[in-house]
């Protein structure tokens, strides 16, 4: 699967059935080569650009499904975004294109 047809999947919580949005990014293990977690815009943004900033980050443990359309999660409390400038590994997919 490419990560451009990862990204345009909606991502729907299990536990209360909101839609939480679609993928924006993907947080890697480099040294491990692996998926650590995807990462989904606060919904109360608007076009990225207003709100309260902060992503929810998804462990890729979270993760039940991924259907054609849909990635389904299991996900009991949201945790906010976290920067991974010196994180011991863990970079992001698309921190280039971020402000």
């Amino acid at each position: 699967m490419k990560i451009s047809d990862f990204q345009t999947k909606d991502v729907i919580n299990i536990v209360d059935g909101k839609k939480l949005g679609q993928i924006s990014d993907l947080e890697l293990d480099l040294r491990q080569g692996r998926i650590e977690s995807i990462v989904v815009p606060n919904q109360s943004r608007f076009f990225g650009l207003f709100g309260s900033g902060t992503d929810v980050i998804i462990p890729w443990k979270h993760i039940v499904k991924i259907g054609a359309d849909v990635v389904l999660v299991k996900l009991e409390d949201a945790r906010p975004y976290r920067q991974t400038d010196d994180t011991e590994g863990v970079y992001e997919f698309n921190r280039q294109f971020r402000n």
